[in-house]
């Protein structure tokens, strides 16, 4: 089977995605029971974002400019991806699931594992336990009534702010690790890089509770051909929960 090397976070995955309409694709079998170590979930990040530039780029799907559509797009995606990448086809990824904890909120996008146990840092995982909660968001922010165009980030309005989220523990209060997907619809990645910055200089100097610079994100690859960016952040969160690291990717649409 050929492999290509994602230059994003550096590992290697099927190309096989190019054969998925073919009658002779195969796809690696694991056990019912599979531990990884606590890293592993770097992998997981990777994997989403080898996917991608191909999702954006398939000339089969449909043109979307909304959220929802887009985030519909990228759960099947996701999922023939997964189902035809040996080593990966133990995943399901799933769109508007119930928060673990907070039942009554949704998450945009979820990665759970399907047909297997998977244990990771001494925790078992089924398809009833979300692996990664995902929330993903447009940049810029749709305009619109009680919108604040920092919604990536924070919204003044209420507490659809994406960042802000997970430091209330609205989302993904179980969970140490979470990630964010930017649907890049104007400007490019650098530009939103520094606007979010500005973003959380004026949280804090406006004393926002809760916000520091230390929220701000970290790049940690940018892509300038595909158009496709990595970034972390690390998030003191309320409610006595530990920190949350977030990996956020971003594709200019």
């Amino acid at each position: 089977m050929p492999m290509m090397f994602s230059r994003i976070f550096g590992h290697r995955v099927s190309s096989v995605l190019a054969d998925e309409d073919g009658a002779t694709v195969q796809t690696g079998t694991l056990g019912a029971d599979i531990h990884f170590p606590g890293e592993w979930l770097a992998s997981l990040v990777g994997f989403i974002a080898a996917a991608l530039p191909g999702w954006r780029d398939d000339p089969r799907r449909p043109a979307k400019t909304g959220e929802t559509g887009l985030t519909a797009q990228l759960c099947a995606r996701l999922n023939s991806f997964s189902r035809h990448s040996p080593g990966w086809d133990f995943l399901q990824f799933r769109r508007e699931e119930p928060d673990d904890v907070r039942a009554g909120r949704s998450i945009d996008l979820v990665v759970a594992p399907s047909g297997a146990l998977i244990w990771i840092a001494g925790r078992e995982y089924s398809e009833y336990r979300t692996l990664l909660p995902i929330e993903c968001k447009r940049l810029p922010t749709p305009t619109g009534k009680d919108r604040d165009e920092r919604e990536y980030v924070f919204s003044q309005f209420s507490s659809t702010g994406g960042i802000q989220r997970f430091k209330a523990g609205h989302h993904a209060a179980g969970h140490a690790r979470a990630a964010m997907i930017g649907y890049v619809q104007d400007r490019d990645i650098p530009f939103w890089r520094t606007q979010l910055d500005a973003w959380i200089d004026g949280l804090v100097a406006t004393a926002v509770q809760g916000w520091s610079a230390d929220d701000k994100l970290a790049l940690a690859e940018h892509n300038s051909a595909t158009g496709i960016a990595s970034l972390q952040s690390t998030h003191r969160r309320d409610a006595d929960l530990e920190p949350i690291l977030i990996d956020h990717l971003w594709i200019e649409m």
